[in-house]
């Protein structure tokens, strides 16, 4: 976030730069607008995934895999948005784009639960552990590289996932079978 220069911006999008301030009276303003833009987009792909499942531990698994792939895709942006230190300004609308992400996890979590397919556990509680798992396993500052490797990587976090949530053998369950990266 640091990097993003109004100037660039406004040469990207081949306008003038007090074109981009009549818009954007601040950078943050800017970063903000990114990220809301960004969020829709990022919720807007679990629920396309999860609505494409066939019961809701699938929901739950196209989910996670879903997240991850994604995240993995492009680690700096997620980094920027959701975890890499920036203006406080900035702090509410990350925030809030992390509650979204929980509540699409708790959303999956709990119908997995009231149909028997996972123990019973606190839904709101595993989605938050779901989301740090995932955050800090792709982009934290223990996360590997995985260039080359993202299939590998993201089903791997899938099985972790789904195990921490109580589901004993996903791979047996057909939960974690895939040939593409889900987009």
């Amino acid at each position: 976030m640091a990097t993003v220069q109004i100037a660039l911006v406004a040469a990207r999008a081949g306008i003038a730069a007090g074109t981009v301030y009549r818009y954007f009276p601040s950078k943050t303003d800017l970063v903000k607008a990114m990220l809301a833009e960004m969020s829709e987009r990022e919720i807007g792909a679990l629920r396309r995934a999860a609505a494409g499942a066939p019961g809701p531990l699938s929901a739950l698994s196209a989910t996670i895999m879903t997240f991850a792939a994604r995240m993995s895709r492009d680690r700096r942006l997620a980094f920027a948005a959701i975890a890499e230190p920036i203006d406080a300004g900035l702090d509410g609308i990350r925030v809030g784009f992390r509650r979204s992400l929980a509540s699409e996890f708790a959303m999956r979590i709990a119908a997995a639960i009231a149909e028997g397919r996972l123990p019973d556990q606190n839904a709101e509680v595993a989605a938050v552990a779901m989301i740090g798992l995932l955050t800090e396993a792709l982009i934290g500052p223990l996360a590997q590289d995985v260039a080359g490797r993202e299939r590998d990587v993201v089903q791997s976090l899938t099985l972790t996932a789904l195990r921490a949530l109580g589901v004993a053998d996903a791979r047996a369950r057909g939960l974690v079978v895939q040939t593409t990266m889900p987009v």
